[in-house]
């Protein structure tokens, strides 16, 4: 039986992997931050199967005794600050935990391993985000790194440090750079989720409208069920390495609200749509668009939802959630 440590377990990536795992007979182990983390009882009641350890990724004391417990033949480090319009708010504690965060993983899968660094492997959860200011349409494995946030700066360092670990080491340390991934799961910070929760609202009386920011900007999104399992295809490669997960496709928040508001017969949503500067980054990525081609021709991997499939799931299940908080 495999064993595996995520980081980030309370994420929606880290529950989709640890199912996926979990049905692949491995034994899970999730690190979690803090004594009373309030999203402790959300990963007990989602993924029963997952073993709790506490930790913080920017303690590696903490990591080492985790690693002690959990002995994994496979690290999955998705911890983050992954809001990326906090980072600007608080760019510190994003380089800390993002940046530094990765590190420390490594640092401590190195460690972990000892002599024989082959038999722990590694995954980073590296970010569409990097590219930023994109030097390619589409974007792939080698195009130039030029982030626009303090979280994109963050995930750089981290996907730089996990190739120099990989060259300096040996190590099998292997970086997914992913693409927008959403899902019901998704926290209702990020636009996608406030879309498909607000839409859900505004359908059954609860709500008026939505605030939104740049409802032109584009993003290439896929569905996190799907991306989870190009993460344990890295791992299970001969050679490390590193991939772009993407759908190949770029969508609009326009496109989303287009999608989103027709699900639930709403044709006309321009007066229940309101933009707000306060939602507009001081550094926009205006096109995010992804070119899998490796991570298909490498391992085997496409994406099985679709946009409209996704947004409509995602519509679905907050117009569940609201109705049965409103008793309907």
């Amino acid at each position: 039986m495999k064993r595996a440590l995520i980081t980030g377990i309370t994420g929606q990536d880290g529950l989709y992997l640890s199912e996926l795992l979990l049905s692949k007979d491995y034994e899970v182990y999730g690190l979690i931050r803090g004594q009373n983390n309030p999203k402790a009882d959300l990963v007990r009641r989602e993924v029963p199967g997952v073993k709790l350890l506490t930790g913080d990724i920017t303690d590696l004391s903490s990591l080492i005794r985790a690693f002690g417990v959990a002995q994994p033949d496979e690290v999955y480090n998705l911890g983050a600050i992954s809001f990326v319009a906090y980072s600007w708010e608080n760019a510190r504690l994003t380089s800390d935990v993002t940046g530094l965060g990765v590190l420390n993983v490594l640092e401590a899968t190195r460690l972990h391993a000892g002599e024989d660094l082959s038999k722990v492997r590694f995954y980073q959860a590296s970010s569409s985000e990097m590219f930023g200011k994109v030097q390619d349409v589409p974007q792939r494995e080698t195009t130039l790194l030029w982030p626009r946030s303090p979280y994109g700066v963050a995930k750089v360092y981290g996907h730089y440090m996990t190739i120099n670990y990989r060259e300096s080491y040996g190590m099998h340390a292997s970086s997914g750079i992913l693409f927008n991934h959403e899902s019901p799961r998704r926290g209702p910070e990020f636009v996608t989720r406030k879309v498909t929760q607000a839409v859900a609202r505004i359908s059954l009386g609860l709500q008026e409208s939505v605030s939104l920011g740049n409802l032109d900007a584009k993003r290439d999104w896929g569905f996190a069920g799907d991306y989870v399992e190009a993460m344990w295809r890295m791992l299970q490669q001969d050679e490390a390495d590193d991939y772009v997960v993407a759908t190949g496709e770029t969508h609009s928040i326009r496109e989303l609200l287009d999608v989103a508001f027709r699900h639930v017969g709403i044709d006309d949503w321009e007066g229940k749509v309101h933009q707000d500067p306060r939602f507009f980054r001081p550094a926009e990525v205006d096109l995010l668009i992804g070119d899998p081609t490796k991570a298909r021709e490498q391992l085997g991997w496409t994406p099985k939802v679709g946009f409209e499939e996704l947004v409509r799931m995602m519509v679905e299940s907050d117009l569940a959630q609201e109705k049965e908080r409103a008793g309907r």
